[in-house]
């Protein structure tokens, strides 16, 4: 009976470091072109909220309500 001489199937179907290396560099080229791209975009359009601004310290109604007062569904009174 005669010997096959050829690797198992597993050790066929790696592919070597020279198909390896140019294909992770086309794959991070892309994705750094897909980001500039994203940028690019979004500084075309702008701001998306020019009117909002960030929370500010201090300038809350200082009830400690957070502002929840009017949500509906919740009690307006501190125990049942």
């Amino acid at each position: 009976m005669a010997e096959s001489r050829q690797p198992p199937r597993a050790a066929r179907t790696i592919p070597r470091t020279g198909v390896i290396l140019p294909a992770l560099a086309g794959f991070l080229l892309l994705l750094a072109l897909a980001f500039w791209a994203s940028y690019a975009v979004g500084s075309a359009a702008g701001p998306v909220a020019p009117g909002l601004h960030g929370t500010r310290t201090g300038s809350g109604t200082g009830d400690g309500s957070g502002g929840m007062e009017n949500m509906p569904g919740t009690t307006h009174g501190h125990g049942g």
